[in-house]
């Protein structure tokens, strides 16, 4: 497992984190990212306690992260627990703390335009628009982006009507 280490800050806090480019997938230090949430002073006592509250409300969570080698702060590689970031999201979530509560408004926004966009797809194309402009794309570019989009997406459909109504002659 072809791993890179780096580190993120998070409100002044330090981040360690790993790109895995087998499983292409990022994985963040569940101690740093506690101590950076909590101020705990002891940040890896607190995940114990986290993880033994998390079990006896029957989430497999805990059960279900793994560890990774990480520089440590006296420079070494040590194994450390690991979370990827769906898992990253569900333990935040389990973190009663103020610095943790713009973060879990914002998982929740998200979520909340996610499922409104399954409702009306159309919805999805305009929060793409919206991102393209924001990051400087010209609209010329934003209009082929879309309709390269559109004919991928079209293809498989016309495929798919196509066997239905087969079906149904």
């Amino acid at each position: 497992m072809p791993v890179n280490n780096a580190i993120q800050v998070f409100d002044d806090k330090q981040v360690r984190t790993a790109w895995d480019h087998d499983q292409e997938k990022w994985f963040f230090s569940i101690i740093d990212v506690i101590a950076a949430l909590t101020g705990s002073p002891r940040p890896r006592k607190y995940w114990n306690a986290l993880k033994t509250k998390l079990k006896e409300e029957g989430s497999e969570l805990s059960q279900n992260m793994g560890q990774l080698k990480m520089p440590a702060e006296d420079g070494k590689m040590r194994m450390t627990d690991v979370a990827n970031t769906e898992q990253l999201f569900r333990l935040i979530q389990s973190i009663p703390s103020p610095k943790a509560e713009p973060f879990k408004l914002w998982l929740a926004q998200v979520a909340t335009e996610r499922l409104d966009e399954m409702q009306d797809p159309e919805r999805t194309i305009d929060r793409a628009l919206e991102q393209y402009l924001r990051l400087g794309y010209s609209e010329n570019w934003i209009n082929q982006r879309l309709k390269s989009i559109e004919t991928i997406a079209v293809a498989p459909l016309s495929r798919i009507f196509t066997a239905w109504n087969g079906r149904c002659e």
